[in-house]
């Protein structure tokens, strides 16, 4: 018995995490390929309207209610953009809360997935931090061995083996994408991309500097629409049990990234009231995705510049208010 009609023809795919920064461009880039978008999260959210849309609380969901869920919707591919950390649930917590997304709702998803009569196929989003600290410098490219030192960290990477193991062992198809950080439109407001958007709009409206405080660290900015175009690419190839690293391959310091983000909103940098110190983060000090296997197997490249990533994301957040002027 089969969901679809085969990996390179129109798939039934279902987008956990249908709803959020990532998974809204995902169901946006999957549909303009023809594919045919289920949206599974916890509510129903406007952007995502013109797909088929599926309530169902992930973090707590059985693995039958999981397998009922595929199998009433006929899903071929499934991609998991969920994540423990995000602006919904909020990302300072516990081991175990984190793990309960992570990790436990993989194990049921696969558990679920390997219960249809058909066999399915997972692209499944990881993190770069996976990796864990690295030396400056480093192009990081997938023969690194992680060692996450966060509490998200190791809990992304226990979801992302399970999915190897999953695939090694025969029950599912898939691929591990493991992505730097995000830019573009739509940010999760807890982001830093995101709170670089609130800091921007109070500090127009009070007539204020716009206080920020800057980490020495540099990290990878990828536009979360060549992440979707990733994602597309893995769901339509027949490549499985692979890890592999979406980034725009270029480190940038955060004082650059917040200058630059200012600049492309068409302002100064003597707004900036900056601060430079140490900010906790989800993973670590230093990230540069080494790309090329990506662009072997998936035929991907990054095509969006991080200015016109920054761009676009602040000309997005305000439509509005200039339609509103």
């Amino acid at each position: 018995m089969s969901a679809e009609d085969g990996r390179s023809g129109r798939q039934r795919v279902a987008i956990l995490g249908g709803t959020g920064w990532i998974g809204r461009h995902i169901c946006a880039a999957a549909s303009a390929r023809g594919h045919d978008i289920v949206v599974v999260a916890r509510h129903p959210a406007p952007h995502v309207s013109a797909h088929t849309f599926v309530p169902l609380d992930l973090a707590h969901a059985a693995t039958e209610e999981i397998t009922a869920l595929l199998r009433a919707e006929r899903i071929g591919v499934v991609v998991n953009s969920t994540d423990a950390a995000n602006a919904t649930d909020g990302w300072t917590k516990s081991e175990q809360d984190m793990a309960l997304v992570n990790v436990g709702l993989v194990g049921r998803l696969l558990a679920g997935m390997s219960a249809l009569p058909w066999r399915s196929r997972i692209v499944h989003i990881g993190t770069m931090h996976e990796y864990g600290e690295v030396a400056a410098g480093t192009a990081m490219d997938e023969t690194i061995t992680p060692r996450p030192g966060t509490a998200y960290t190791r809990t992304k990477l226990a979801g992302s083996q399970a999915v190897l193991d999953a695939v090694g062992s025969g029950l599912v198809d898939g691929l591990v994408l493991r992505a730097a950080n995000v830019s573009g439109p739509h940010p999760s407001p807890a982001s830093f991309p995101g709170k670089l958007v609130g800091m921007l709009r109070q500090a127009l409206a009070s007539g204020q500097r716009m206080p920020v405080v800057i980490t020495q660290a540099r990290r990878d900015f990828v536009d979360v629409r060549d992440v979707a175009e990733a994602v597309v690419k893995a769901v339509e190839t027949s490549v499985s049990g692979r890890v592999l690293n979406i980034g725009s391959g270029v480190a940038v310091d955060m004082r650059t990234l917040v200058r630059l983000f200012v600049t492309a909103a068409g302002h100064t940098v003597d707004m900036i009231d900056e601060e430079i110190r140490h900010v906790p983060s989800l993973g670590g000090a230093w990230t540069r995705a080494d790309i090329r296997l990506a662009g072997q197997l998936l035929g991907w490249q990054p095509r969006i510049g991080l200015e016109e990533s920054l761009g676009t994301m602040w000309s997005t957040a305000t439509a509005g208010d200039r339609l509103e002027a």
